[in-house]
């Protein structure tokens, strides 16, 4: 074993109790670290997946523009023989089209404008939660019938329940005047206000006569199995696309870009949270390398004396610090990951917010996501803060002198 090693591990130990101190100090941030970041992408995951599944998707087939000027006439060409295609060329069965428009909505007592979406009853729940969301009456299964399902918030505020009648009001395709009269089959509570409160559903077929569609549509909506494996259906789903014109492909990403600049900004008050802790672990490892040097003052004046270099002296101090910054990663990362893989299998509820949770059709229990990245990117800012810290006391002997050591001791 090189001297300078042996050195830097004995020296360590002739004090154990601070040396273990601050490792604990170390393991526990650690640990900490590892849970918080593997739980915050758990989160991340869960939101993702849960907004995207809730009507958007992981990928929509669209005419260019549609996704910044939803207006009729930006359509889809035969949407029917798209979707076709994809779950050929993919194998995928989560595969749905559907168009959109806004409208009125008028009851007996009131009228408000809406956005009114047509789907396929065979296929909606495969790329949707709406379907599931129904807590009166039913989801349509025929996509020829007249019937239209509605949020909680607009029924109420139209007064309507299962088996009323609503007048549907809008323009067709070309500009010209639509209008039906739809029965109310189901209404859903999703706990988003903003949806429960503006969006209907109604079965395509109907959609389509009404508004003059044809054999076209708005959207053609993709949901992979899931959203890791995005990236492995995108050539497919390219080249699908790319044999037919005036139509794109958009992730995600494009289409909700507010989602990935929410997480942005969760994540960077985060890690300012993250840096507190790191900063505290790494002044208190700062104190217990100067004092450990200040105790030594004298035996490093004679090994200078002897013709010892202070840089060599320095080097030891931060190989000191490295190796206990080494075993309190590790053991760090040990514990850290012990703790999140229970609550991986078992689940992490935060206390009273069972409620809120059941209000945005959330699980009551969260659940850490494990990778090598949230295992060792909180350790490693630790280490490195360490490391850093140790700077300071290597200076000092650094700066010392070999007679001013020995009289200083």
């Amino acid at each position: 074993m090189n001297i300078t090693l042996r050195l830097a591990w004995r020296n360590l130990w002739r004090q154990p109790r601070r040396t273990w101190l601050t490792i604990g100090a170390m393991v526990f941030s650690n640990a900490i670290l590892v849970f918080m970041i593997s739980l915050q992408f758990g989160m991340y995951e869960l939101m993702i997946d849960n907004t995207l599944k809730a009507f958007t998707g992981h990928f929509q087939v669209q005419a260019p523009g549609y996704k910044d000027d939803t207006k009729m006439r930006q359509i889809v060409p035969n949407a029917e023989s798209i979707a076709t295609e994809i779950r050929e060329a993919t194998s995928l069965e989560a595969v749905a089209v559907r168009s959109a428009t806004f409208a009125l909505a008028s009851s007996d007592d009131r009228t408000y404008g809406i956005r009114v979406f047509g789907v396929d009853p065979a296929n909606e729940s495969r790329v949707s939660t709406i379907p599931s969301l129904v807590s009166d009456g039913r989801f349509p299964d025929n996509r020829d019938a007249q019937e239209i399902v509605v949020g909680s918030v607009l029924a109420r505020n139209l007064r309507v329940g299962i088996g009323d009648e609503l007048t549907i009001l809008g323009s067709g395709r070309g500009g010209s005047f639509a209008a039906a009269v739809a029965t109310v089959a189901g209404i859903f509570d999703s706990g988003v206000i903003d949806m429960d409160r503006s969006i209907a559903e109604m079965p395509i077929g109907f959609f389509n006569d009404v508004f003059y569609m044809d054999d076209a549509a708005h959207a053609v909506v993709v949901v992979t199995p899931a959203l890791a494996l995005i990236e492995d259906y995108r050539a497919t789903l390219e080249s699908v696309v790319a044999g037919h014109d005036g139509v794109v492909l958009q992730d995600w990403d494009a289409l909700q870009p507010g989602l990935r600049q929410a997480i942005q900004a969760d994540l960077s008050g985060a890690f300012f949270m993250y840096g507190v802790l790191v900063v505290l672990v790494a002044f208190s490892v700062m104190n217990t390398q100067l004092m450990s040097v200040l105790e030594r003052t004298y035996e490093f004046g004679i090994v200078m004396s002897l013709g010892l270099t202070p840089g060599r002296l320095g080097r030891l101090v931060i190989l000191e610090t490295a190796l206990m910054g080494l075993a309190g990663l590790l053991l760090g990362a040990l514990v850290g990951g012990l703790i999140t893989t229970w609550f991986t299998y078992n689940g992490f509820s935060f206390p009273g917010m069972d409620q809120m949770a059941a209000n945005f059709n959330l699980p009551s229990h969260f659940y850490p996501q494990v990778s090598l990245l949230t295992l060792f990117a909180g350790p490693a800012f630790v280490f490195i803060g360490s490391i850093i810290s140790a700077l300071y006391p290597a200076l000092r002997v650094h700066w010392l002198h070999p007679v001013e050591a020995m009289r200083l001791a």
